[in-house]
């Protein structure tokens, strides 16, 4: 019987590598970790953005300080004309030679009135937007109710720190006010046509015609009524935007922002029912 021996093959496997295997193995080992680590930096530098609403308190308009403003700001309105001096013009010699002047008396409760109205109204058109705001954050997506609420002075300083071209400054800053002024303004609009729409309702009632076509004058008087007041508050939030565009890039960023937006939002109105009245004849 004959025995075989067991056939072992030898294979040296260390020669079939190169010398610098292992130092290419390390070297991708540690560009791998590298590219690791720059992406989860890249992560976090592009992460998404989270939107931050801050609402302010629903009535605000009551605090303390805005109240008080309010309140000074119109009784301000209305009585400060009376303490202009009355002159009048026709004077005829006569009244010159009179040495006793006759006493003009001043109405104080008029003023008073419209000053409490103007109380009223400004406090809820603040109360409306606050309502708005809040309407905002359920119904539209938080992108757009953060745009919606944004300040926006702050938010024209940081468009001023970013180095931007003057023009396409410009329209982000109008872009911006346009939209953080949106909703006071439709509050506005809202509160005014809440007014004119009371009226209308006072006057039918306090009418004693009541026949169809004093019903129709009074439907027309209102609508025509409720046109003006969209196109007037259409041209303040416009030439709100336009104002704060241009202030922001005349002068500092927030100051300017703020003054171009207040001097917008009034001349706007103005201007608008100017150039309708000259060129069609409408009276706003």
């Amino acid at each position: 019987m004959c025995c075989s021996n067991p056939k072992v093959s030898h294979c040296d496997a260390a020669a079939a590598f190169p010398e610098d295997y292992i130092s290419n193995v390390q070297r991708l080992s540690e560009d791998i970790v590298k590219n690791v680590k720059n992406l989860k930096n890249d992560a976090l530098k592009y992460a998404v953005k989270e939107y931050k609403v801050e609402l302010k308190p629903l009535y605000s308009a009551f605090e303390l300080r805005p109240f008080a403003m309010t309140t000074l700001r119109s009784f301000l309105m209305f009585y400060l004309p009376l303490l202009e001096p009355a002159t009048n013009v026709e004077e005829d010699d006569e009244d010159f030679l009179q040495d006793t002047p006759k006493e003009q008396h001043v109405d104080l409760v008029v003023p008073f009135k419209k000053s409490v109205k103007q109380i009223i109204r400004e406090t809820t058109v603040v109360t409306t937007r606050r309502v708005l705001e809040r309407l905002a954050v359920i119904y539209v997506s938080q992108r757009m109710a953060w745009k919606l609420l944004k300040d926006v002075p702050k938010s024209a300083v940081r468009k001023s720190q970013r180095g931007l071209p003057t023009t396409v400054y410009f329209f982000r800053v109008s872009r911006t006010t346009f939209r953080g002024h949106l909703l006071g303004v439709v509050a506005a609009a809202l509160v005014q046509t809440g007014i004119e729409i009371y009226r209308c309702f006072c006057r039918k009632t306090n009418s004693e015609e009541s026949d169809e076509v004093n019903l129709t004058e009074q439907t027309k008087l209102l609508g025509k009524k409720i046109s003006g007041i969209t196109i007037r508050c259409g041209a303040s939030l416009i030439f709100a935007s336009i104002g704060a565009g241009i202030g922001a890039v005349l002068f500092r960023p927030s100051v300017g922002q703020w003054i171009g937006c207040a001097a917008g939002d009034l001349a706007g109105p103005i201007i608008v029912s100017v150039c309708l009245e000259k060129a069609f004849h409408v009276n706003l």
